[in-house]
């Protein structure tokens, strides 16, 4: 039993990070705006993440910040009893922050920074929930730092590419369903850092003035947790059977190749499209390594078997005067995870989502962007590890604000 315990709780830590369910899309406002479509569109310093390949067709060099707060919970309605359960989580805190900059001596190259969070959140549900041997509170921190050169060859193309070091940490608890003398249950803490490594390609095709393309791929990167800390709280008579230690573990970030096209009818309106392909499939098996063993404590593979899944991303902008912008947009993105799967920190499945977006150019240096997007997910499952079956509904709500200063 104390074996199929470890096994739960270390699992949930590979679900947090790599949940399409926990995947944070939100790296430039305005193409928050439009449905988070913006590979074939190139504005401003998001370029970077978005299509390294067109950000030195960016017109002026800038300095560009967004954050997009995070409100989400989760509704679990246990199929045998009927009861509910729901998440307290606080609120998640993802951000962009880029700069670009031209090579005077150089016609046509740019160099820029990129600093981003693509995976993140904190998951925390009610004291005493049905799951709470499976998780009670959960917590990822990633940031993405880019350094990129992109190069623009002429007038119609461009390319571009940026090195990534990944830095991140994850801290997960849950109880264990043992007691001490005074009837409090057991509980279990793993914390650990982790780095990683990948790149960011991209090139850009401006076919025309109305039409314009892009191609980019986003690499897998590997997150090595080379010494985690697993923490047991246990009565006195299981502390050998738990050892407090360390842990390693190698956990994949999947890669994303992404087609966009732009259409520019005329000097107000721009439509834009993205079509995401992401290899979920890498994360198929799950491994921990632990420094001390036990006939409680062991070394554990499972499988996880995702897919690979494709996501449509679409929207537009409507300039209303030369100030101001209008933007919407929405999407579709298949779930990644298989039936008998779905645990409490991934409750994901198939999405529809909305955005709705605002521009505002403050004066000749300075702009202003906000967006807005809201989804609704619900997946009914039983989890094949830990027995755990009902209906997860979840809620997530996300505005957000950018400021841009060019010259």
């Amino acid at each position: 039993m104390y074996k199929l315990l470890l096994l739960s709780a270390c699992l949930v830590m590979g679900h947090q990070l790599l949940s399409q369910g926990f995947q944070v899309n939100f790296q430039g406002q305005k193409q928050q705006g439009m449905g988070l479509a913006g590979t074939a569109l190139m504005d401003d310093g998001s370029s970077l993440f978005f299509n390294p390949g067109g950000a030195s067709f960016v017109q002026k060099d800038q300095i560009n910040l967004g954050f997009s707060p995070i409100f989400s919970n989760t509704l679990f309605v246990d199929s045998a009893t009927g009861q509910g359960f729901r998440t307290n989580s606080p609120m998640g805190t993802p951000f962009s922050a880029y700069g670009l900059f031209s090579i005077k001596k150089v016609d046509g190259l740019k160099l820029g920074l990129a600093a981003y969070t693509p995976f993140g959140s904190t998951v925390e549900y009610e004291d005493a929930w049905i799951g709470r041997f499976a998780l009670t509170r959960l917590q990822l921190k990633t940031i993405f730092i880019q350094p990129t050169v992109s190069y623009k060859i002429n007038d119609h193309f461009g390319i571009g590419a940026g090195f990534v070091l990944s830095t991140g940490s994850v801290n997960l608890q849950k109880d264990i369903p043992v007691q001490d003398a005074s009837g409090t249950y057991g509980h279990a803490e793993l914390d650990g850092k982790a780095l990683g490594y990948g790149f960011n390609v991209g090139v850009y095709a401006k076919i025309n003035e109305q039409f314009s393309a892009g191609l980019t791929y986003r690499s897998q990167v590997n997150m090595e947790v080379k010494e985690g800390s697993a923490d047991f709280t246990v009565p006195a008579s299981l502390t050998a059977n738990f050892p407090d230690g360390p842990f390693t573990s190698s956990l994949p970030l999947p890669s994303v190749t992404t087609l966009g096209l732009a259409y520019t009818p005329n000097e107000k309106l721009s439509i834009v499209l993205d079509v995401n392909y992401v290899g979920w499939k890498a994360y198929d098996t799950l491994a921990f390594d632990y420094a001390t063993n036990t006939s409680s404590l062991v070394d554990t593979k499972s499988a996880r078997k995702y897919e690979n899944i494709v996501a449509f991303r679409a929207g537009v902008d409507y300039k209303i005067t030369s100030k101001i912008a209008a933007r919407i947009g929405g999407g579709y993105g298949i779930s990644p995870i298989q039936s008998g799967y779905v645990t409490p920190e991934s409750p994901d499945n198939n999405r529809v989502y909305g955005t709705l977006g605002l521009g505002y150019q403050l004066n000749e240096h300075f702009k202003l962007d906000a967006s807005f997007y809201a989804t609704k997910i619900e997946r009914t499952d039983r989890n094949l590890e830990s027995g755990l079956s009902g209906t997860f509904t979840t809620i997530a709500l996300a505005p957000g604000i950018g400021l841009t200063y060019n010259w």
